[in-house]
C-alpha cells in the first residue's frame, strides 16, 4: 500500500465516545476528513448533535449523533444494532469519554465514595463495556482497532504546585486521585486487551495527551507551560495525528503502545 494512502479511512465506521467534548469534535473532523464515517456518541446528545452538524457541512453525513450512557451495557448492545443498521459494522472504536463529578474537585482527605465511584463508572467501566460489546464483534471478525485516551496524569502524579492559583471557568482546580487512578486502570486494560486480542486481528492502543488549553486561566497556563520542554500547553487538534495513526493502516503493526502527545512532560 502506498505510504500516504495507509492514513486512508475511507469506508470505515468509527465510534467516538465523549464525542461532544473538545477534543471529541476535533477528532470527528479530523477522521471525516480522511474518509471515515463517524457515530459521535455522548450522554449529552445537543452536545453530540452540534459537532455532528459543524462537521456536515462540509462533509455531508459523515456523522452521526447518538446519546448513550456508556455505563449501561444494554444501552451499548443496543447502540451496536442501531449502528449495524444505520452505518454498518463498527471498525475502529475510540474511548474518549470522561466526566467530572459535582465533588470532582474535592481534596483526597475529603472525597466521596459516591464521586469516586461515578468518576470510575465512566472513565473506567465504561471503556471495559465499549471493548466488549465492540471490540468482542471485532474480534469475532479478525480486525479491527481500539484508541483508548489517556491522561499524563495516568502515568505520572499531577504537581499540586501548579495549582495554587489555577482557575478553569471561575473554579479552583486540580486533577483528583479518581482521574490518576481511573486512567491508569484503563492503561492496564488496553495492554491486557492488545495481548488477549492480538491473534483475533484487534490492535488495542492508547494515547496520552498532555495538558490541553481550553481556557484555562493565566496562572494556570503559565505554571502548566514552565514544566513542559516545549514550554507551552497542546492545542486540542495536536492530538489528532496520533488517532489517526492509530485508527488506519498506517499502524498497522502497532498494539499495546501508547503514543504520548504531552509536548515532553513526561521527559523530564
Amino acid at each position: 500500500m502506498p505510504e500516504k494512502t495507509k492514513f486512508d479511512l475511507s469506508g470505515k465506521v468509527v465510534l467516538l465516545t465523549g464525542g461532544g467534548g473538545i477534543l471529541g469534535s476535533r477528532f470527528t473532523l479530523a477522521l471525516v476528513a480522511q474518509g471515515a464515517r463517524v457515530a459521535v456518541v455522548d450522554r449529552d446528545v445537543d452536545k453530540a448533535q452540534a459537532v455532528v452538524n459543524a462537521v456536515n457541512a462540509t462533509h455531508p453525513d459523515a456523522a452521526r449523533a447518538y446519546a448513550t450512557d456508556i455505563t449501561n451495557q444494554e444501552e451499548l448492545k443496543s447502540l451496536n444494532h442501531v449502528l449495524e443498521a444505520e452505518f454498518g459494522l463498527v471498525d475502529v472504536l475510540i474511548n474518549n469519554a470522561a466526566v467530572k463529578s459535582p465533588n470532582f474537585f474535592e481534596p483526597f482527605e475529603t472525597f466521596p465514595l459516591d464521586d469516586w465511584n461515578q468518576v470510575m463508572a465512566v472513565n473506567t467501566t465504561g471503556v471495559m463495556l465499549g471493548c466488549q460489546v465492540f471490540g468482542s464483534a471485532m474480534a469475532e471478525r479478525g480486525h479491527g482497532s481500539i484508541i483508548n485516551t489517556l491522561s499524563i496524569y495516568g502515568l505520572v502524579a499531577p504537581d499540586q504546585r501548579i495549582y495554587e492559583g489555577s482557575q478553569y471557568e471561575g473554579r479552583t482546580i486540580n486533577t483528583p486521585a479518581v482521574y490518576s487512578t481511573s486512567k491508569a486502570a484503563v492503561w492496564g486494560l488496553t495492554k491486557y486487551l492488545a495481548a488477549y486480542w492480538g491473534n483475533k486481528g484487534v490492535r488495542v492502543n492508547a494515547v496520552t495527551p498532555g495538558g490541553v488549553f481550553s481556557g484555562q486561566n493565566d496562572t494556570f497556563v503559565q505554571r502548566y507551560s514552565a514544566k513542559a520542554p516545549l514550554g507551552r500547553m497542546a492545542e486540542p487538534d495536536e492530538m489528532c495525528g496520533a488517532v489517526l495513526f492509530l485508527a488506519s493502516e498506517a499502524s498497522s503493526y502497532m498494539t499495546g503502545q501508547n503514543l504520548v502527545v504531552d509536548g515532553g512532560w513526561t521527559a523530564w
